[in-house]
């Protein structure tokens, strides 16, 4: 009998524990963003992420792990992450915690997409059955259908798409380099950044007790953010992303006690296909990688040197 492929195993385990800390900061998000600017949040919030980071660095011994051999692609990924948390705090503002979470359903398909071009990482034909019916299920649960489209809606599908590419860079980059930390230090150095140069134009006075909800979206962020990076070096980004939806599950219990937001039966029955998919694509992901094409990175493929790391040595596993 073939073995389990137990990288997979352990990304699985990851992704799981990254749904209920990403889950907890967008609630966190929410709350904050009824009251405060995007820039307020993120400015404070990125500064303490990459302090944690540091931190940690510290402590290993290795604060040689917070710098990159992937300068340009870490670059992009950066600014990404500026561009993409930005886009799902306005969507997290304008739209209810489920129907934001179409979108997020939406990510394995763009994940699929981007991982062609980008990592040479094709989708097999019955792994792109599985995506089709994962969007079948968030057409399900897109509350009043298609045409209840608004600007909301259009920000939270802009900000999966940079959030699916940003991912997608994180697995390219994981594959040269094993500083996890890194690739949470330089987004949110660059996420502090950008946000502290328009702080001074949208600041409010925050209570102490807004300033404890900061710091603890900051904790959860880091936890989470570091825990994808180490889950996409384990499994392929079309296979995270699905399993990533479980995020609907705290959503719901989040969105209920906090916001008394109740997803109407339609949503249900949208999220049961969709995690079915996820959970198929899990499986093949688990199969022995022997049965798997060797896939080949872009820097191979096509001799790009935007995206050449400055040491070239593929990370073996």
């Amino acid at each position: 009998m073939a073995l389990w492929n137990k990288g997979a195993l352990a990304g699985t385990g990851l992704v799981l524990l990254y749904t209920l800390a990403i889950s907890s900061a967008d609630a966190i998000t929410k709350f904050i963003a009824a009251g405060y600017a995007a820039p307020q949040l993120f400015a404070f919030s990125g500064a303490i992420v990459v302090g944690l980071s540091w931190v940690s660095a510290r402590a290993s011994g290795e604060t040689q792990s917070l710098r990159t051999s992937c300068p340009r692609a870490m670059a992009l990924r950066a600014l990404l992450t500026v561009i993409g948390s930005v886009a799902f705090f306005y969507a997290f503002r304008f739209l209810p915690f489920a129907e934001v979470f179409v979108f997020i359903g939406m990510m394995p398909i763009f994940a699929g997409l981007f991982s062609a071009p980008i990592l040479g990482e094709y989708v097999r034909p019955v792994a792109w059955a599985a995506l089709a019916a994962g969007f079948i299920g968030v057409l399900c649960l897109f509350p009043g259908g298609i045409a209840s489209v608004s600007f909301g809606h259009l920000v939270a599908l802009f900000a999966c798409l940079c959030g699916t590419l940003s991912m997608v860079l994180a697995r390219f980059i994981g594959r040269y380099e094993a500083n996890s930390l890194a690739q949470v230090f330089f987004p949110n150095a660059a996420l502090c950044v950008a946000m502290a140069m328009v702080l001074p134009f949208v600041y409010k006075p925050m209570p102490l007790g807004d300033l404890g909800w900061v710091g603890a979206y900051a904790v959860f962020l880091f936890a989470a953010r570091w825990l994808l990076v180490v889950s996409l070096r384990l499994l392929a980004a079309y296979a995270v992303t699905p399993l990533m939806n479980l995020q609907f599950v705290w959503m719901v219990v989040l969105g209920a006690v906090f916001f008394g937001e109740v997803p109407a039966s339609n949503i249900y029955l949208g999220v049961a296909i969709v995690i079915g998919s996820g959970v198929f694509l899990i499986w093949d992901q688990m199969q022995p990688t022997k049965d798997k094409a060797v896939a080949i990175p872009l820097s191979q493929r096509f001799s790009l040197r935007l995206w050449q790391p400055r040491r070239y040595t593929k990370i073996v596993r």
